[in-house]
């Protein structure tokens, strides 16, 4: 027999908490039968959460059929209306779930008041609400019509009032369904199926959970742990002591088709200011992150399967952390997928991110996706002792860019962009940065398809780019005209600002033109090589800035302005 390891047993998805008083669940009619359950276990192999093997499509036409019936004079008639569009135990089944979690919703005003609520099956079906043991005690009377075995379990679960490191003591707080199917005990809960209440439990939503439906039990005890341990349907079982520590996750983890995490214990540490979460998925998947409510303090990069989060707290104490997820093509919001108590004991000072970033950072499959493929810097965070670095990439799209530099918190003189110059060579593209001082970069990447209507460049991926250095001081590039092309190539000056009074060389590639000029008051022709280099020597003596002209066409009329330096003060 295969054994569940406790990373696998610890899967925790939490999608909303309907609670029941404590002792209401022990003191309801509908008491929970001891029935054997033969000590299943359900080693998990990652390809559903559902502990069956079932085609959601195939009970399409049932699906719709059953939410659609409005048969109230009594639990038998409605189950008798049900299974008319059903014929096996599964089939029936499937009816009388999603009958309950499409007209049962969940009575929040009796969650405070036991007076104002019932678990008489006959009486939640005729209110139409019921806390957790009234959706459970008319999930297992609709099955005992049904032919189908069911009992209730009661336990403790993790839902809208739980805080990472809870304890659980007393009677349990929550109340659930297993169900007999081919043999084998299976679990659902159809009031965390139904919706959700708000935070405050003052409002309850209809919002169907598909997750909850024959859970698999190796994720059911994420957030439920039964009083009596052999409705786990587990080999080995889990202890009260490793259902407290194990980290809360959503039921959105896993529709997201992500498959682990890494803490996986839900209260964690830093170490010398950095806590590393590792998420690892089935599909790709897009991440972001809250700490303390607020999108800041971490680096997201994307793997092949997943990604990895570093956070950086910016204080000492203890933060909360938040984990959101989509599938990378969804068009709807970031869910939360899990949350983490993070305790951290010192900070990391050199690392001073932008506190408003946008993630991911560094070059991944979202990147090849966006038409940059080849990235000459792998890594999310570029060194460099002399203040300069390049971005290489491999052009799979006829791609236009826009680029951003910044530095957080430092008002610098210069403009910052012209610390980035674009060459492109054939299929190829290149970012060169000359940074102005030391200091922790952030260079951001834009772009779109020339061929693409609108002019907005999206957001390709980010770059760390740090230096120590603090000798360093580069100026800024050239100013760019617009007639200057991305695939002309800039050898020599680099610098935008030139030295007066002096002779510079001057190399630069800009092929089908006729003539390459630079000067002020006095212009000099540059003269082309067999390479396809234009080339020559300029004086900045008595001049403020030097620009460099092409001429396109031998009956051209006029120069076209491709760069402008500017020249140092006597």
């Amino acid at each position: 027999m295969v054994l569940l390891s406790n990373a696998d047993i610890r899967f925790c998805n939490i999608r909303v908490d309907h609670q029941c008083r404590r002792g209401f669940i022990a003191d309801n009619k509908n008491k929970e039968i001891s029935v054997k359950t033969a000590g299943f276990a359900y080693p998990w192999d990652q390809s559903s959460f559902k502990s069956l093997q079932v085609d959601l499509k195939k009970f399409k036409q049932l699906d719709d059929f059953a939410s659609q019936v409005s048969t109230r004079s009594s639990v038998e008639v409605l189950v008798k209306e049900l299974l008319q569009k059903a014929q096996t135990d599964l089939e029936k089944l499937r009816a009388i779930w999603i009958w309950v979690t499409h007209h049962i919703e969940y009575d929040v005003k009796g969650y405070y008041n036991t007076e104002l609520r019932t678990g008489v099956p006959g009486d939640v079906l005729q209110s139409g609400k019921a806390v957790c043991a009234g959706y459970a005690g008319l999930f297992k009377e609709m099955c005992r019509f049904a032919g189908i075995n069911c009992v209730m379990v009661s336990g403790h679960s993790k839902g809208f009032s739980y805080e990472p490191g809870d304890r659980f003591t007393g009677s349990g707080n929550h109340a659930w369904n297993a169900v007999s199917l081919e043999g084998r005990w299976h679990l659902l809960d159809s009031t965390w199926g139904a919706g959700n209440v708000s935070r405050n439990s003052s409002q309850f939503t209809f919002q169907y959970n598909e997750f909850y439906f024959l859970t698999h039990p190796a994720l059911f005890i994420g957030d439920h742990f039964p009083l009596k341990d052999e409705w786990q349907l587990l080999n080995p079982r889990v202890s009260l002591r490793q259902f407290e520590k194990a980290l809360m996750k959503m039921s959105s983890f896993y529709s997201c088709d992500l498959r682990s995490i890494n803490p996986d214990s839900s209260l964690i540490e830093t170490a010398n200011g950095k806590a590393t979460i590792t998420v690892k998925s089935q599909s790709p998947a897009l991440f972001t992150h809250t700490l303390n409510g607020k999108n800041e303090c971490g680096i997201i990069t994307l793997t092949a399967h997943g990604m990895i989060l570093d956070i950086y707290p910016k204080s000492t104490g203890k933060h909360k952390l938040n984990i959101f997820a989509k599938h990378f093509d969804a068009t709807e919001t970031y869910d939360c997928v899990c949350e983490y108590q993070l305790q951290c004991e010192s900070v990391h000072k050199e690392m001073k991110l932008p506190s408003a970033m946008m993630n991911p950072v560094g070059p991944s499959w979202l990147t090849e996706m966006k038409g940059l493929l080849q990235p000459s810097q792998c890594s999310p965070i570029v060194y460099t002792q002399d203040g300069r670095c390049a971005f290489r990439f491999l052009l799979e799209k006829d791609l236009s860019f826009v680029l951003k530099l910044s530095l957080e918190n430092v008002n610098l003189s210069d403009d910052l962009s012209r610390h980035v110059f674009i060459y492109r060579e054939g299929n190829w593209v290149e970012f060169k940065i000359q940074i102005p001082r030391a200091g922790m970069y952030l260079f951001t990447i834009f772009a779109k398809e020339k061929s693409a209507p609108g002019k907005n460049h999206h957001f390709v991926c980010n770059y760390f780019i740090s230096c120590s250095n603090p000798s360093v001081q580069w100026p800024v590039f050239p100013l760019v005209y617009a007639s200057w092309q991305q695939e002309y190539e800039l050898v020599e000056p680099l610098s935008g600002v030139l030295p007066a009074q002096r002779t510079l060389q001057f190399k630069v590639k800009i092929p089908g033109v006729e003539k390459v000029l630079v000067g002020s008051r006095d212009t000099q022709e540059l003269s082309v090589s067999s390479d396809g280099y234009w080339t020559g020597s300029c004086s900045t003596a008595g001049c403020k800035d030097l620009t460099v002209m092409v001429l396109h066409k031998p009956n051209d009329s006029s120069y076209s302005l491709v760069l402008q330096y500017q020249v140092e003060n006597n």
